[in-house]
């Protein structure tokens, strides 16, 4: 609207308050309100009726005073000479907060909400008076809250409205507003349900949990990559379990944690025999200084035994242990973060399991440097369901002669049952796939049948 248009709307709500509307009919509920008289005698013009003709208890519309106020504002003090929007006389933020405060007055406590608006009202204007001394829409606003108590048996002393709250700010950044380094509430975001997940774990002789439920025994010594994607790579070192032993176990663990800018520096953390520190190669113990570099951190559960990592940006946690004179290696992996390779990047114990030419039989560890009866009193003691962890410590046992490997897959199978999304995948079996063994009623058994033999020829 106008300036020019602006003076004939003010003539016109004196005329007919109750059709002569603001912009965005700020005060459509209005248009129910009585006229305004016009009379000279009615003192404020078109600030309500005069107090002769106004029955008691009943709200004084605000057409003309409130129209007549934005209105004249908006022309006079609307932009400086320069065309700039004043920021000085906040005279319209009065006026918006007394018309929300009164709009939908209801009830038998509506003439004290109404006092109570005037007398924020008031107090609105009078903190801002010093920047608007010479503004005519001030003056007016001031002069017609007088004549509004007046009219309305309002004290100047007493309870004055809440303030408003404002609402909320629009969300113009949709998923970016979102903390993009937490993976698992970034993906609910974007997909409508939380992210799936994959298990790998390396330990013992290494022993193999790929994330497709595959279990190899591998002989693999040197270092080898059990995971590299677009956000990790960590590869193991193995040596011989014993001297003149085919099986190896791992004796080292790199991991890096590749830069992804929005959250974490790039990060290397570094685990040896004797050695498995609390902290990253820097000494830090999350992912630096940006933003999200909390959503990168290690725990130490217990000293020189079990540490976690915890990458809430990529939703990955790993678990790093020591169990006797071996590391072990457990991962829980978003699928999307475990399926983020190239075809140049397809060797991963994790998920090709290992390559057959380094894969060995859990039978050879019959020949070992230790009993297997003894070995598999000593895991039954530790893993009482017989499946492939039961299996590999049984190997690891008989092969090493170390009591201390029944640890090893006793910690992968607790990390197993924390990690594994589907509890009915925990348990693995592989039929014959343990070390061969007789029992004495077994031999028995056998001695029996050969001289029941014997004597029938």
């Amino acid at each position: 609207h106008t300036c020019s248009s602006a003076t004939a709307r003010i003539r016109r709500c004196v005329s007919d308050p109750v059709s002569s509307l603001l912009p965005g009919d700020l005060l459509n509920e209005a248009e129910t309100s009585q006229q305004v008289s016009s009379s000279p005698s009615s003192g404020w013009i078109g600030m309500g009726k005069s107090a002769s003709s106004k029955s008691p208890g009943q709200l004084e519309p605000p057409c003309f005073f409130l129209r007549a106020l934005f209105l004249l504002l908006f022309c006079q003090h609307g932009k400086e000479p320069d065309g700039q929007i004043s920021s000085q006389c906040k005279i319209l933020r009065c006026n918006s907060e007394y018309v929300a405060a009164t709009l939908n007055l209801r009830g038998s406590n509506r003439n004290v909400a109404y006092c109570s608006a005037l007398r924020s009202y008031s107090h609105c204007t009078r903190k801002t008076a010093r920047t608007c001394r010479g503004d005519l829409a001030y003056h007016s606003a001031v002069h017609g809250i007088e004549d509004l108590m007046i009219q309305n048996n309002c004290s100047k002393e007493g309870p004055v409205s809440p303030p408003r709250p404002r609402p909320p700010a629009p969300n113009h950044q949709g998923f970016e507003s979102l903390d993009i380094c937490n993976y698992e509430k970034s993906f609910l975001y974007k997909h409508g349900q939380p992210p799936s997940y994959q298990h790998c774990a390396a330990f013992g002789d290494p022993h193999i949990r790929t994330f497709h439920d595959d279990f190899h025994t591998c002989r693999v010594e040197g270092s080898w990559p059990l995971l590299d994607n677009d956000y990790l790579f960590v590869q193991a070192t193995s040596s011989p379990v014993a001297k003149g032993s085919n099986a190896t176990v791992t004796s080292k663990l790199t991991i890096i944690f590749k830069n992804m800018k929005e959250c974490i520096d790039q990060k290397v953390y570094q685990a040896e025999i004797d050695n498995l520190p609390a902290a990253f190669e820097d000494g830090s113990v999350n992912g630096g200084e940006r933003p999200g570099g909390s959503s990168l951190a290690i725990r130490e559960h217990s000293p020189g035994q079990h540490v976690e990592i915890r990458a809430e940006y990529i939703g990955t946690t790993i678990a790093i242990r020591q169990a006797g004179r071996q590391l072990s290696f457990s991962i829980r992996a978003a699928e999307e973060v475990a399926r983020s390779f190239t075809e140049e990047q397809d060797l991963q114990l994790c998920v090709g399991g290992c390559p057959l030419s380094q894969r060995i039989s859990r039978r050879e560890c019959c020949q070992g440097q230790m009993a297997a009866e003894t070995a598999r009193a000593l895991c039954k003691e530790m893993l009482p369901v017989e499946d492939v962890y039961f299996q590999s410590c049984v190997f690891d046992v008989v092969t090493s002669g170390d009591a201390n490997f029944t640890m090893a897959a006793h910690g992968a199978l607790e990390d197993a049952r924390v990690f594994l999304p589907d509890a009915e995948k925990l348990h693995i079996f592989q039929a014959g796939a343990g070390c061969w063994h007789t029992s004495s009623s077994l031999l028995l058994l056998l001695t029996s049948s050969l001289w029941a033999i014997q004597l029938h020829f």
